[in-house]
């Protein structure tokens, strides 16, 4: 159900400066109370329940999501640059599935 996550990690960052990470799920996250109109039966329940940020293998973000929570979820957080390195993402759906993407940076 869900499709490659977008990311925005700046390419390049000075020593010490925060720098903003964006990224967007394409996901319905169906909430396990909707109909199918066709059928009448419901739809059954498939969100996006944990998102967790992780630079060069430390979390540095994560997030507990629940049925309220808008489809496509989007988060946007500021980090500190420190270092060049990887960060890595992923999304954890219900049933186990679990999508990943990584950008990386260049700290000078």
């Amino acid at each position: 159900m869900a499709k490659k996550p977008r990311i925005k990690v700046p390419k390049t960052a000075k020593s010490g400066e925060t720098i903003l990470i964006k990224t967007l799920m394409s996901h319905k996250m169906e909430t396990g109370v909707r109909k199918n109109k066709k059928t009448g039966k419901l739809i059954p329940r498939k969100i996006i329940n944990k998102f967790i940020c992780k630079f060069n293998g430390k979390e540095v973000m994560s997030a507990d999501l629940h049925p309220a929570v808008a489809a496509n979820p989007y988060f946007a957080f500021y980090a500190k640059a420190t270092e060049s390195g990887t960060f890595d993402f992923e999304w954890v759906e219900d049933g186990g599935k679990v999508i990943t993407a990584s950008g990386d940076i260049v700290v000078t």
